[in-house]
């Protein structure tokens, strides 16, 4: 984690964002399997069905775009760290490692 504290907290981000799509989402699945047939239906009401959707599919969505900002946090800390770092090593000799 770079020596910094920042690397916990988005570890923890992701592990939560990725619990809530996984558990919501196998239950939303399940849900949709279970409905199929009256959201299928050609006499039911198309924005009825979408609220419905909506309303059980949010806390998985919500899980995908908790994993999404978090990764992308994690994305411009990993561009920090790198920055500062020397551009020219030998390319031929391994990193030290200190």
């Amino acid at each position: 984690m770079a020596g910094r504290r920042v690397g916990y907290i988005q570890a923890a981000l992701t592990i939560v964002g990725f619990a809530l799509t996984m558990l919501f989402g196998v239950k939303f699945i399940l849900w949709y399997l279970g409905n199929w047939s009256n959201l299928n239906s050609s006499g039911a009401d198309p924005l009825e069905m979408m609220m419905r959707v909506g309303h059980e599919v949010r806390w998985a969505a919500l899980g995908i775009a908790l994993f999404a900002v978090d990764w992308l946090w994690a994305l411009t800390t990993n561009a920090s760290i790198l920055r500062p770092a020397p551009k020219n090593e030998d390319a031929g000799k391994p990193p030290k490692l200190t």
